[in-house]
């Protein structure tokens, strides 16, 4: 079996705020190795640095008020510390980003058409016509019915779960080697979250996209991913394959996190 190629390195990341009087490291020595088609979980409760940590990897990293030292390597360029003409070249293109609450991330002034085909119309020539297309493809490859109409529709206009797809579909339109899906379900129902799990899961396998899934519920990540890094107050405490984490933690936090879970979704 052939060995796949690493995508994102990450090596060394800290990330220190300077808006209070004394400054306050958040990350502390992050690594992470990510391989092409890989779905690897981030997984630590809130203030953690789990999303502050991949909103580094996707590039939204931008205050002035913060200090940003390490590496993070995709293809080879260091998007940490590139220029930012050349950073938004890989944003929306090579990296496709979904965030936890849609209705934050949605423009709700702008139809929904126009708000996936954004990415198209920053990385591609294609015309309005071949941009029509390529979005009623991306939320028919979703699983959201009757795209024609959705298109036209504005945001309040649909439920929790679909305008998660719809993000979904705009992060995916330019067919990303890498999604990060920072708590995708946290906002949604029970149910409408093992259906957002399934979609990412049939993405991965389809479209060959390498997932990063950050998230504070553990048996998300299990039903999803490979591998697992759990961080508590900065730093990752621990990392491994899936089931040797789930089944042997090593560590003590680790192990509060796994007794957490209800019995039945342990299963």
């Amino acid at each position: 079996m052939e060995e796949k190629e690493i995508i994102l390195k990450v090596q060394d990341l800290n990330i220190e705020f300077h808006d209070h009087l004394i400054p306050e490291t958040v990350v502390y020595d992050f690594n992470l190795t990510l391989k092409a088609g890989e779905i690897v979980g981030l997984v630590g409760e809130s203030g953690s640095g789990k999303s502050m940590s991949a909103l580094a990897v996707a590039g939204l990293l931008r205050r002035h008020d913060m200090k940003k030292t390490g590496q993070i390597l995709f293809d080879g360029v260091d998007l940490l510390n590139c220029d930012r003409k050349v950073l938004r070249k890989f944003q929306g293109k090579e990296i496709g980003m979904v965030f936890q609450e849609p209705m934050t991330s949605l423009n709700p002034v702008k139809k929904i058409g126009w708000q996936v085909e954004e990415s198209l119309r920053i990385h591609t020539q294609l015309n309005k016509e071949e941009r029509y297309r390529r979005v009623i493809e991306a939320l028919e490859n979703v699983e959201l019915q009757d795209p024609e109409r959705i298109v036209r529709q504005y945001p309040h206009e649909l439920s929790g779960g679909m305008r998660q797809r719809v993000m979904i579909a705009a992060a995916m339109i330019c067919k990303p080697r890498l999604l990060i899906a920072d708590e995708p379900t946290t906002a949604l129902d029970v149910t409408i979250q093992a259906q957002i799990v399934k979609l990412l899961k049939r993405l991965n396998r389809e479209e060959g996209t390498a997932v990063l899934f950050i998230s504070h519920d553990l048996s998300l990540v299990k039903r999803l991913c490979s591998r697992i890094l759990v961080m508590k107050s900065g730093y990752v405490v621990e990392s491994g394959e899936t089931q040797q984490i789930f089944y042997h933690p090593g560590d003590a936090y680790t192990k509060k996190l796994i007794e957490a879970i209800p019995a039945y979704e342990k299963r």
